[in-house]
């Protein structure tokens, strides 16, 4: 009975609490403007939420996370492991490597653009400047130099003084298919071992007259053994983390 009286004074005390306070109202209209800087901000406005919806695909596609996660399916596909690790797993590992390569980029970026925008050491001209040199610098080391020619072929730009010279939005793309390429590259090689396996165990189960015994369900075994004997995920994260550099 105690507990029921104390119930009922804690929603009465509640409801008393709610009608009292005030609740603030959103009111989202679109009418008339007679000043133009109404429009420019409303426009930065929409420009910004813009950005920040597509933020995420920006900042994987000049990162390291491209190839690492190709690399990651790779290896899943070459044992024949439809979907062990989850996706879920792939892509936070993904996003957990990526971090570690691109730490020395961040911390560049934090030191010489942000911190020093925040506190108003630089303006907004600088900022941008000291943010895209570290992002550039390091898509530049992963670029390829015939991707990067191709690019300003097609863009039908003048020849820069020096790599560093070229335009962020011609980097972009040409650092992106270099990653595609590179992960395509370390995930043949990856399948390598895993199909000399597969043939020898084909080889023999049709040397033995197991026609109708699907060679993937012996060679699974013998594949995830091998991985797990060489210590493969150590090898091919390793690799990874060296190959950026």
């Amino acid at each position: 009975m105690k507990k029921v009286s104390s119930l009922l004074i804690f929603i009465l005390l509640s409801i008393n609490t709610f009608a009292v306070t005030t609740i603030p109202k959103l009111d989202m209209t679109i009418g008339n403007t007679e000043t133009p800087d109404d429009l420019v901000t409303s426009l930065q406005v929409l420009l910004i939420l813009t950005i920040l919806s597509l933020a995420p695909s920006i900042i994987i596609m000049t990162t390291s996370f491209v190839r690492i996660v190709i690399v990651f399916h790779f290896v899943r596909q070459a044992i024949g492991l439809q979907s062990t690790p989850p996706n879920q797993v792939m892509v936070g590992l993904s996003l957990i490597l990526t971090f570690f390569v691109m730490k020395p980029t961040f911390n560049d970026i934090t030191s010489n653009a942000i911190n020093p925008y925040l506190e108003r050491k630089i303006n907004q001209e600088q900022f941008y400047k000291n943010l895209e040199s570290p992002l550039k610098n390091f898509m530049l080391k992963q670029t390829k130099e015939k991707d990067l020619e191709l690019f300003l072929k097609i863009s039908k730009e003048p020849a820069p003084k020096s790599r560093m010279e070229t335009n962020f939005w011609t980097v972009l793309p040409s650092f992106v298919l270099s990653e595609l390429t590179r992960g395509f590259e370390m995930g043949i090689l990856i399948y390598i071992p895993f199909i000399i396996i597969d043939m020898i165990v084909s080889t023999v189960l049709m040397s033995l007259g197991m026609m109708m015994l699907p060679p993937v369900m012996i060679s699974m075994p013998f594949k995830l053994l091998l991985f797990v004997m060489v210590d493969g995920w150590a090898l091919i994260i390793e690799s990874l983390v060296k190959s950026f550099n």
